[in-house]
């Protein structure tokens, strides 16, 4: 499954979240939910922590000006990894 966090974790129940995650699923943060990929967030490490490959639109970084904050744990995918991801999971939840 394809999870898709639009929304800052401070305003997201990520305990929900947690709950859903699957091996195999991925996550990609986009919009507001890239602000969980900042390094040193307790975000990356619960999230990395989990069987899971996790992602952050480069754009949304860009945009919000966080591309030098980011942690390396993090995949940074343009608009061409995220279709292919949304190919690759034709299930997906938003959050």
């Amino acid at each position: 499954m394809l999870h898709i966090l639009s929304h800052s974790p401070w305003q997201c129940d990520t305990e929900a979240l947690l709950s859903m995650l699957r091996e195999g699923d991925d996550l990609l943060m986009i919009q507001d939910g890239v602000v969980a990929a900042l390094e040193g967030s307790r975000f990356v490490e619960i999230l990395t922590d989990a069987p899971i490959s996790v992602s952050a639109l480069k754009d949304d970084l860009d945009a919000r000006g966080l591309a030098g904050q980011i942690s390396s744990k993090i995949n940074v995918v343009g608009y061409t990894d995220f279709v292919n991801l949304t190919v690759k999971h034709p299930s997906q939840l938003n959050w």
